[in-house]
């Protein structure tokens, strides 16, 4: 492996202090943002008055619905489940129709980009667990990208390992050689490994700020399935030297790459109707924009100032680390006076999809509990109310869930009691007419009709935004192809909502009673899923589904028949997320023209040199036993293994202990290694010592 190892593995530290905030004071200086957009005000009135007025006629109308002679205590609560509900749908439905209308006009460039970017910029990887060689293949044709722009001298590239797993780790070592090796990358791109991951992702990237981020006057971070145009990231560098008062700006990722049915479901929503959502949350939003924790510029100096994140009080899984911690960073930049911008017309920015509807259920479930986390950040001093509004949306998404089954349950628990309980007529007190317990079936049917409407505009106005734009109409398929799409989507996303809502349900419910949802790392394949694994996921799935569907049918005919997308879907939980975690199937829409972007007709170039150099990917064999052989990667694994460690102080030294009294009793690799826990592995990997002794043993 013909690799410079004189170059050190990461370069010279330029420290950048990075406190930790207090949620309680906010900061004492604030800087004044200067470029907003023009009456934003007015922007923010329209969308939230719009929403304000529909919910309150909703609201109206389902009173009227249910109490025609008076509600009942069933029919008050499901009233304000409702309420609440549409006020969600409502606001959703405003953004919406800005944002097809800021597509229409040609608009969602927020920022100016002059010139060409002087200052050196970070591109960090985060990585834990994942593949070393799909995180390369990015990086390299991101890098070749940026060299044919004439702009690689301006950027360097950081792969930030948390991963805990031995072999691992050795093979993005391994990756990271070969990458310099093949960009003639040494002294641009460093990789780091932490052998602590203390606070995750977030003091992942925290811990490179306050090393190396005052080398940096902005940093971009990466997912481990990001890939990004080098046109796309000079535009981001431009806005942001252009714009001194701009803490953060966010892409809007096109998802790609899918295989499965799910994943290609996902790709297709979020390339065709994603667009109207964002650009209308960016219309509105202005200088108060979110962050969706990759594929983001982020200014150093704002980050290392405001997003120092907290430890909450108490206990996981409320308490301890900020899981979801990318709102509440932006919400903290915001506070210090920095503007937070989203540029959902900027195009280059890539991302991909869970394969499966369980790989889905596996991100959300981590997800949901660092949503709920952000219940204790809310009231904190100083944040801007849209701040707040954002913290407040993530944990509505999740929160909004167990409301829609408490809201079905609840209008089945009036329907049993309509039919199964004598009323009272007269009530308590005295009159000389009877009280007739009346529901007005055609003003519920209306209201209906109209929740339903609301949340299937964004959807058609996504069609519509992609039908005004050629190449995206012909990337997609055609005018056919979209509505067809469109139509077969919908169907299979109307049947899968209910799944997700009662796995997202039993997610909140597994949190309020305590249960931490751990870190793992993400499955990003398309390899299928054991079928044994699908029943045990949604066996509970399938029977609420009959027992909803069996009590809706004792009621009456009527109403199993306005029950019944729900009772389909959870019903047919398990083939459903069987067959759409498909390759097979996917790839059969595929070939009819269905699902299709742009990005998969004609992909851009660094997208298809990704997949080639993916694909080019050999196999490495026994990872641990090629690091004990080759010495050129020995060489380079204890140049970058931390300090020793001080006796009875590292809580590693326990492994350390163990592993190496296994080895010294050992008398080959081959049969003490497989022995080995997780644990002593990583500790015996770190230690120079037990190298080796490793290295006697092979």
């Amino acid at each position: 492996m013909d690799v410079d190892l004189t170059v050190r593995p990461l370069p010279p530290e330029s420290p950048l202090a990075m406190p930790v905030q207090s949620l309680r004071r906010p900061p004492s200086e604030r800087r004044r943002i200067e470029d907003r957009p023009r009456l934003l005000w007015l922007r923010r009135f329209l969308v939230i008055g719009a929403a304000i007025v529909l919910t309150g006629f909703g609201a109206r109308e389902m009173y009227r619905v249910l109490g025609v002679n008076g509600l009942t205590a069933p029919g008050a609560f499901m009233l304000v489940l409702f309420v609440a509900l549409f006020a969600w749908i409502a606001l959703s439905f405003t953004s919406a129709i800005a944002g097809f209308v800021s597509i229409v006009t040609g608009g969602g460039a927020y920022l100016r980009a002059k010139g060409r970017p002087t200052t050196r910029t970070a591109l960090l990887m985060p990585t834990y667990n994942e593949s070393p060689d799909r995180i390369v293949a990015a990086l390299q044709a991101m890098d070749e990208d940026l060299r044919e722009a004439g702009a690689s001298g301006l950027f360097d590239i950081f792969i930030l390992s948390d991963t805990t797993r031995p072999e691992v780790w050795i093979r993005e070592e391994r990756a990271w050689l070969g990458l310099c090796a093949r960009t003639g990358g040494a002294g641009r791109i460093f990789y780091r490994h932490r052998p602590k991951n203390t606070a995750r992702k977030a003091g992942n990237i925290a811990e490179w700020v306050t090393r190396f981020g005052g080398a940096y006057p902005q940093f971009l971070i990466l997912d481990a399935d990001s890939v990004m145009r080098a046109d796309t990231l000079l535009t981001l560098v431009r806005a942001m030297e252009t714009h001194p008062d701009t803490g953060l700006i966010q892409t809007l990722p096109v998802i790609t790459g899918g295989t499965t049915l799910f994943a290609r479901m996902q790709q297709f929503a979020g390339r065709i109707y994603g667009p109207v959502i964002a650009h209308g949350i960016a219309w509105w939003h202005g200088t108060e924009g979110n962050y969706w924790g990759h594929n983001a510029l982020i200014r150093s100096v704002a980050f290392a100032e405001q997003a120092g994140l907290p430890e909450l009080k108490g206990n996981k899984p409320f308490g301890g680390h900020i899981l979801s911690h990318d709102f509440v960073e932006a919400a903290l930049i915001r506070r210090g006076g920095w503007a937070v911008h989203m540029m959902p017309a900027l195009e280059g920015s890539y991302e991909e999809s869970p394969p499966s509807l369980i790989d889905l259920a596996i991100r959300d479930r981590r997800w949901c509990q660092g949503n709920l986390q952000h219940a204790a950040v809310l009231p904190s001093r100083g944040l801007h109310w849209i701040s707040r509004l954002h913290l407040l949306t993530g944990i509505g998404s999740y929160i909004t869930a167990p409301l829609w089954l408490l809201f079905l349950l609840s209008g089945i628990v009036i329907a049993l009691q309509a039919r199964f309980i004598p009323p009272d007529y007269f009530g308590s007190g005295k009159s000389l007419f009877p009280l007739w317990p009346v529901i007005d079936p055609v003003r519920a049917m209306w209201v209906f009709i109209g929740t339903m409407a609301m949340l299937l505009v964004p959807k058609v106005l996504g069609i519509l935004a992609a039908l005004f734009q050629s190449r995206v109409r012909r990337g997609s398929g055609g005018v056919l192809g979209l509505l067809v799409s469109l139509v077969f989507e919908s169907v299979i996303a109307g049947l899968l909502a209910p799944v997700v809502m009662l796995t997202q349900s039993i997610d909140v419910a597994a949190i309020l009673l305590g249960r931490d949802s751990g870190w793992n790392a993400q499955r990003r394949d398309d390899g299928g899923i054991p079928f044994r694994e699908i029943v045990r996921t949604y066996r509970r799935h399938t029977l609420l589904g009959v027992v909803l569907g069996v009590g809706a049918w004792a009621v009456s005919t009527s109403l199993a028949l306005w029950m019944l997308p729900v009772i389909l879907g959870l019903v047919l939980a398990v083939p459903l997320a069987a067959w759409t975690g498909r390759r097979d199937a996917g790839q059969a829409l595929r070939r009819l023209g269905l699902l299709r972007i742009p990005e998969e007709s004609r992909p851009p170039d660094v997208l298809k040199r990704t997949l080639a150099l993916q694909a080019a990917a050999a196999e490495t064999g026994d990872d641990v036993a090629m690091l004990l052989r080759d010495p050129d990667l020995m060489a380079a694994h204890r140049t970058m293994l931390p300090p020793p460690r001080r006796p009875g102080v590292d809580p590693l030294n326990v492994p350390l202990l163990t592993g190496s009294a296994r080895l010294a009793e050992a008398r080959d690799f081959a049969s003490v290694w497989p022995t080995l826990d997780v644990a002593e592995r990583m500790a015996v990997l770190s230690d120079g010592a037990a190298l080796e002794r490793l290295q006697a043993i092979l």
